[in-house]
């Protein structure tokens, strides 16, 4: 038997250790995204967020691979969820499949709680700031674009890799235009914005 948790976090075990274990992993996040914010993902070393959750090293790496992916936490965690949404029919699967991309986004944004738009914001500027962050980003979306692709294999691959690189940069281009204010509810609408421009867009003439 297991309780619900935040959105694309494992869902909370019953048992003590797993519990603690879980409390600690999302401490080790929410620490993370502070202090690298406050004083620079390339100044900070590990050793400053292990002294301020009062973890060693050893429990660190037993919850995440590197100080790039406790960083990284909220950016994984939505696309942890947008992935969900496309395998278990919280979208719609039927027509063009870039209206299944935007949809698929638009149901994991409302999954998405309070905290993590609280930190998503900040990751993102860490990753702006950080060439060692910016290409962790970049290996990531890599392997996410991958995934997206596999759940639609059958249709012509160039064409659904470059349907596929057309959503994620409308997205990049949605996250800038959302910041600097980052008002929660504004998210979704400027991703509809930003879809219903890419037809048009591509349009453009000299």
């Amino acid at each position: 038997m297991t309780t619900s948790t935040a959105p694309g976090a494992p869902e909370e075990p019953v048992t003590l250790r797993e519990r603690k274990k879980l409390r600690t992993r999302q401490a080790l996040a929410d620490t993370a995204v502070t202090l690298f914010a406050e004083r620079g993902f390339d100044s900070t070393p590990l050793d400053a967020l292990l002294d301020q959750v009062e973890v060693s090293r050893r429990t660190f790496f037993r919850n995440f691979r590197s100080k790039e992916d406790v960083a990284f936490t909220a950016a994984k965690q939505l696309w942890a969820v947008y992935l969900e949404v496309l395998d278990d029919g919280g979208t719609e699967k039927s027509g063009p499949l870039v209206d299944i991309l935007r949809r698929a986004m638009l149901t994991t944004l409302e999954r998405m709680d309070e905290d993590w738009y609280r930190r998503f914001p900040l990751t993102l500027r860490l990753v702006a700031d950080s060439p060692a962050l910016d290409g962790y980003a970049l290996r990531h979306c890599a392997e996410v674009q991958s995934e997206i692709a596999r759940r639609f294999d059958g249709q012509n691959p160039l064409e659904l890799r470059l349907l596929i690189e057309f959503f994620v940069a409308t997205w990049r281009c949605t996250l800038d235009e959302w910041l600097p204010d980052c008002t929660p509810g504004e998210l979704p609408e400027l991703l509809r914005l930003a879809c219903s421009s890419m037809n048009s867009a591509l349009a453009l003439e000299a």
